[in-house]
């Protein structure tokens, strides 16, 4: 048995049959095969290790170079995708063997985080990896958006294909990134498959000539429905425009859907808005997103609350190891070695999973040992909860 890196051709015939078997319906026909080679340029900068034994593939991994946004500083994150096993080789480590190998050459490259949708979230518990919100579903007719159509709103919106307007869709996301905690983006090699797809509607909201909110979205059918992607909007104002556009489609279609973040209040947005909310959560098939610090190094020059406190993380590949997290000045500072067990500040031990979950902001350090991600006393906690405030990621990219 072996382990190794595959080139771009190689895939066809690796990961990507894997993966077809895994996830999608099969057997796979001879055409579907073929469409394999289409999505080579989008997965071109990817890094993909298998497993073979003689001459067969029984494992495959793939990590995407990304950024994400951790508490307002954009980092290189590595998006695990495509790990699945041959039929006859599951539940003999593989994976685990894979995942370890591809995470150790992320991280040498510089990754500090990474995130997942998992098949099964225990399983990924086991490296480290901690759930995150899942974006709300909300669905409503656009005939209660009626009150919108006559409303004088101030700015406009541009509407076309995503063929071309992918330039200033890809410069928007890129502004999300900057300014929302968790969100993350495709490296420009796969985010491109958007404009050469040409799937979609682009809907954006302009003010002053700036674009303030953009959504793809699509029709499925007279009388259907308008299933849109992530309603992403800066300001209020960008998401009624979206929405007043949106309204315009009551002879048109039955019912829209919109993706949301999960801090989202939908039920608010107008008076007499009927709205079905959703975050669907279900084995195998409607995943929430998990995440993982893969470098302590992430946590430096954070913005932090005036908390300092020791930690000992254990029971990790990557992170383990005694620090003194100090946010006094604003920023979070990491002193390590001898100088992180000096004095008496308050001391809390951490897996990975553990100090993974403060850095997002989804759980309370009281919770993470509730949950067994940790021991942390009262006045850990109390330290802890300085540090890292709670806050929601919104993780839009699904890879």
């Amino acid at each position: 048995m072996s382990v190794r890196q595959v080139t771009a051709e190689e895939r066809l015939t690796t990961s990507f049959a894997l993966g077809a078997y895994a996830f999608e319906a099969s057997p796979r026909s001879a055409a579907r095969a073929e469409e394999f080679r289409g999505y080579l340029p989008y997965n071109k900068g990817n890094r993909t290790l298998v497993v073979e034994e003689g001459g067969t593939t029984l494992a495959a991994a793939s990590a995407i170079p990304m950024r994400q946004n951790l508490r307002g500083e954009v980092l290189p994150m590595a998006g695990v995708a495509g790990v699945s096993s041959h039929p006859l080789a599951r539940r003999q480590g593989h994976v685990r063997t894979l995942l370890h190998q591809l995470l150790d050459e992320m991280r040498d490259e510089g990754h500090q985080l990474s995130a997942l949708y998992p098949f099964r979230p225990s399983f990924y518990a086991r490296f480290g990896y901690v759930g995150l919100p899942k974006p709300r579903t909300v669905a409503f007719s656009p005939a209660d958006l009626g009150e919108l159509l006559a409303a004088d709103l101030p700015g406009e919106v541009g509407w076309g294909r995503i063929g071309d307007g992918y330039q200033g869709w890809r410069a928007f996301t890129e502004r999300c990134l900057n300014e929302r905690h968790g969100f993350a983006i495709f490296p420009s090699y796969r985010d491109v498959g958007l404009r050469d797809r040409d799937e979609h509607w682009l809907l954006t909201a302009r003010s002053g000539g700036k674009v303030t909110g953009a959504v793809l979205y699509r029709i499925d059918d007279h009388g259907g429905t308008l299933v849109a992607d992530d309603l992403l909007a800066t300001d209020p104002v960008a998401r009624m425009l979206m929405l007043q556009f949106f309204g315009r489609h009551v002879d048109q279609v039955e019912r829209i859907t919109v993706q949301v973040a999960a801090d989202e209040l939908p039920e608010l947005w107008l008076t007499d808005l009927a709205v079905h909310v959703e975050a669907r959560v279900a084995r195998p098939s409607a995943a929430a997103p998990m995440a993982r610090l893969l470098s302590v190094d992430a946590l430096a020059g954070l913005p932090a609350g005036p908390g300092r406190v020791r930690v000992e993380l254990t029971g990790d590949r990557w992170l383990a190891g005694s620090y003194l997290l100090d946010g006094t000045t604003g920023t979070l500072e990491l002193i390590g070695g001898t100088a992180a067990t000096a004095g008496s500040p308050p001391a809390a031990t951490l897996t990975a999973a553990g100090v993974s979950a403060l850095a997002y902001g989804v759980l309370d350090p009281v919770e993470v040992g509730l949950r067994g991600l940790g021991e942390v006393p009262a006045d850990a906690a109390t330290e802890l909860r300085r540090l890292f405030p709670r806050q929601v990621p919104y993780v839009v990219a699904d890879f």
